[in-house]
């Protein structure tokens, strides 16, 4: 019985399971819708579908640069629990995500799962499918970010935090210890403030508007003139952006100097220059909804 792309999507629809295993499974049950989803279920595919439904709101988030140190990639993915973010073939497959992405430079998150996983020759989303099954929880890929160039990693507390860091300079610089120590303390300073932007020109003017227009507000509360809130709010201003901008706010290590004089001190000394290029930083079930777990019910439901 022949089958179109309509029944592969409805395949899926019903079941959740890949576009390809869907396809797979009414090959070989010659298009019977029927006879394809028992196939998924005897797979265990659809078995690991009804896991997908659950909250996967842990995991990790982890950074890495490649051999080289031109390409690095920063990936959250998220399990159920704390307890399996430190299972050993979680982080195995974590591994082998942020090994693809550097490798193949998948477009997102669907097209990694379709990319064969390095050192394998099977897909990640085979890969997925088979750890939901072998560990008995919900996982996912949430999310990651790819940059090439002069780039710096760092991973904090286990996963709970990853940032990856793009720089500008040279292959001299970029090769010294005192350029390496630099860009990792610009990566615990973004994991440690969590900056929302990088300088002054990449906030958006209208998150600038908002700010001047609350600054005025409290001003002219405060009981100021309204003809000088104006000056008043510029001045202001720079304290938002000592706060949100990564390279305005004070250094960690040296509260005395702003991050942009910390990286102008350091491109002096090594005898060139550094430019911070961009920069993201993922947290691990930031704004995902935390299961929620009873304590006392679960075991009522473990003695039933």
């Amino acid at each position: 019985m022949a089958f179109t792309a309509k029944d592969v999507a409805a395949l899926r629809e019903k079941t959740g399971c890949g576009m390809m295993d869907c396809k797979k499974a009414l090959d070989a049950s010659n298009g019977d819708m029927d006879a394809a989803i028992d196939f998924l279920r005897e797979k265990g595919l659809a078995a690991a579908t009804k896991k997908a439904g659950r909250i996967a709101a842990e995991g990790v988030a982890f950074a890495c640069v490649n051999e080289e140190g031109n390409v690095g990639v920063d990936i959250e993915v998220n399990a159920e629990t704390d307890f399996v973010a430190k299972n050993a073939e979680f982080q195995h497959f974590v591994t082998a995500c942020a090994e693809t992405v550097i490798a193949q430079n998948p477009a997102d998150v669907d097209a990694l799962l379709a990319c064969k996983a390095v050192g394998t020759d099977r897909t990640v989303d085979e890969l997925l499918k088979e750890k939901i099954q072998t560990i008995g929880e919900n996982i996912k890929v949430r999310r990651f970010k790819r940059m090439e160039g002069v780039v710096a990693a760092y991973i904090h507390a286990g996963g709970k935090i990853g940032v990856l860091v793009k720089f500008d300079t040279s292959a001299d610089v970029a090769a010294k210890e005192e350029f390496k120590e630099y860009a990792k303390n610009v990566a615990m300073q973004i994991a440690a403030i969590a900056p929302q932007y990088l300088d002054q020109d990449s906030v958006p003017a209208e998150v600038v508007e908002h700010e001047k227009g609350i600054l005025k507000e409290q001003i002219i509360n405060d009981g100021k003139p309204a003809a000088i809130a104006d000056k008043i709010v510029a001045g202001r201003l720079g304290k938002f952006f000592k706060e949100i901008c990564l390279l305005d706010q004070a250094y960690v290590k040296d509260g005395d100097m702003s991050v942009q004089q910390y990286t102008d001190t350091t491109a002096k000394a090594l005898g060139g220059s550094i430019k911070v290029v961009e920069y993201v930083r993922f947290e691990k079930g930031e704004g995902l909804e935390k299961r929620e777990d009873n304590f006392a019910d679960e075991i009522a439901n473990m003695i039933k």
